[in-house]
């Protein structure tokens, strides 16, 4: 099997070696499998929620029996004189202060489960996706300028501490119209989305894969819509956001060579023709 191999930039942006790509990136992307991952890990942040069994219906209100002959319509109401609540329509859904009509079970269990071969074997498909140039510019990305796809820097990107330098170094790299395009389409939200917190829509840009965190995390942290994680610590909800695959990825030399074995063993045995059996049938 002959190994595929790319260049190793500086942070300069000059070349200064290659680097052997491990099998992961080798393997056939399933863009189906990766959606329905994506969609089962999304589930595993969610926390069972229910409503009082009895709110709404901490009332007095009865339907009149038999219930005609009064000239007013046939819903339950409260009883007594005298006072505003009396002949108010409550106890039922739709009207004020009632009950929910379908609200959610406490007993329901939101998370739903995968397995561990299936989530690798998405894992490496969605990484694969991150060395595909025409997949990467279908996701939205703006790849104009960026110097090769997949992207691998030498080490030194993990020493970085400072974001004005870190500015400096995507722009040797190429990532500059891809951080306008995040700036650009970046806006403030409004309604109940901004009254919870969440003031604004950030568009994902590139992703950051580094072998050892000795500062990076501190630089990317002033930078909107970019990610940076460990390579040991990758998984399908930074790879493709959404469900989408294909995100522009910036790689280290050591995070290509520090990539899970579990990856790797999933991926060899996915060319070799032993993929384990999955739930989900190939759509191509």
């Amino acid at each position: 099997m002959i190994k595929m191999k790319t260049n190793v930039y500086s942070l300069k942006g000059s070349r200064v070696g290659e680097v052997e790509l491990p099998s992961v990136f080798e393997v056939t992307g399933r863009a189906d499998l990766v959606r329905r991952v994506h969609d089962y890990m999304l589930t595993h942040k969610k926390q069972p929620q229910g409503r009082d069994p009895m709110a709404g219906q901490r009332t007095s209100a009865r339907t009149y029996n038999p219930p005609t002959g009064h000239g007013v319509a046939r819903v339950p109401r409260v009883k007594g004189s005298r006072h505003p609540r009396s002949g108010q329509a409550a106890g039922i859904a739709s009207v004020v202060k009632g009950r929910q009509a379908h609200p959610p079970k406490s007993k329901a269990i939101p998370r739903k489960n995968v397995t561990s071969k299936e989530r690798r074997l998405a894992t490496s498909s969605a990484i694969a996706f991150t060395a595909d140039k025409a997949r990467v510019g279908l996701r939205g990305h703006d790849t104009d300028g960026v110097l090769s796809i997949p992207l691998v820097v030498s080490d030194d990107l993990e020493a970085i501490i400072k974001t004005r330098d870190l500015r400096k170094i995507f722009s040797a790299l190429g990532l500059n119209n891809d951080l306008r395009r995040v700036s650009r389409n970046t806006r403030s939200t409004s309604g109940t989305s901004r009254l919870r917190g969440r003031t604004k829509k950030v568009p994902k840009g590139p992703l950051i894969v580094v072998g050892d965190d000795k500062g990076i995390l501190t630089a990317v942290n002033n930078f909107e819509g970019i990610d940076c994680v460990r390579s040991k610590d990758l998984n399908i909800l930074l790879l493709a956001p959404g469900g989408h695959p294909g995100r522009l990825t910036v790689w280290t030399s050591s995070a290509i060579n520090s990539l899970p074995e579990s990856l790797e063993q999933v991926s060899r045995a996915y060319l070799l023709g032993r993929s384990p059996e999955l739930s989900i049938e190939s759509k191509a």
